[in-house]
């Protein structure tokens, strides 16, 4: 299935606007790959066929299959670990301890996919933190794409999914098998609402976010849009909140609000002048 120029530029222009990710020009491989079945899936022949279909057209479910193809999906349970570890010896316990009069967590895992993230963080708090059972526990995860939220809200996973960072006791724990899949049990999936929000635009009405999650995913945006995201972030999180980046990503020369924190190999933002917790490094 070729690709012609003026027909990556559009679909380059159309991803951009409508989600902030930046496509480069080496990515006509990766339009390609991603398109040819979603042109299969809405009965058209080709990439060009779709593109002249949508152009000039007002904003359709075409449109939105070609934004959401584009969107990168790649996550897994416990990702990269070493922020989950922080987050049970350090970040929640000091959470825990400056909410103690209130009983309430709010927590934002933003560009959550197919949901591995949040129920993680799901499953940490039912293991570590029991005496959380008792508070209002509040796990919001967002993404724009409505097909990986769909697979997000009903936690039903490949074995291949299952064995990229899943502890077997965990597996045992909290999941049932379902063919050849396994379904995450309903009262762990009730932990997390799921809700389709684009980064790119303006945020829905939140609550003040005591811990923000928004990894690997400032990378695919230019300096413009990074700085628009982090602005929004920094108004909904808490004044003594957390918010945890991706291991190549950094709020340093694009949002100066935020205050470089790092617990061994985990690096955590705040907002400048929040007191820092034991064993945070510059």
């Amino acid at each position: 299935m070729s690709l012609q120029v003026q027909d990556f530029d559009f679909v380059r222009k159309l991803v951009r606007e409508r989600s902030g990710i930046v496509l480069d020009e080496s990515k006509g491989y990766l339009v390609e790959s991603r398109l040819a079945p979603v042109c299969r899936t809405l009965g058209y022949k080709s990439i060009g066929e779709l593109v002249a279909a949508v152009r000039g057209r007002a904003f359709s479910r075409e449109h939105k299959a070609i934004v959401e193809a584009m969107t990168t999906n790649e996550t897994s349970f416990f990702r990269d670990l070493h922020p989950f570890e922080t987050l049970q010896r350090h970040i929640l316990p000091d959470l825990i301890e400056r909410r103690s009069s209130v009983r309430k967590l709010n927590i934002w895992c933003a560009a959550c996919s197919s949901g591995q993230e949040p129920y993680s963080l799901a499953m940490l708090i039912r293991e570590q933190f029991p005496r959380l059972a008792s508070w209002k526990v509040n796990i919001l995860a967002t993404d724009i794409s409505t097909e990986t939220l769909e697979r997000a809200r009903a936690g039903l996973y490949s074995q291949v999914e299952i064995n990229r960072g899943l502890p077997a006791p965990l597996l045992v724990k909290y999941f049932e098998q379902d063919g050849l899949a396994w379904r995450l049990k309903q009262d762990l999936r009730s932990m997390v609402e799921f809700r389709e929000l684009n980064l790119t635009a303006a945020l829905p009405p939140m609550p003040a976010m005591d811990l923000v999650l928004i990894r690997n995913v400032l990378i695919y945006f230019d300096l413009e849009t990074k700085k628009g995201v982090l602005a929004k972030i920094g108004r909904v999180l808490d004044k003594d909140g957390y918010l945890l980046l991706g291991g190549a990503e950094t709020t340093i020369n694009v949002d100066v609000s935020f205050a470089r924190r790092a617990f061994g190999k985990t690096v955590c933002y705040r907002k400048e002048g929040a007191q820092q917790p034991e064993g945070a490094k510059p």
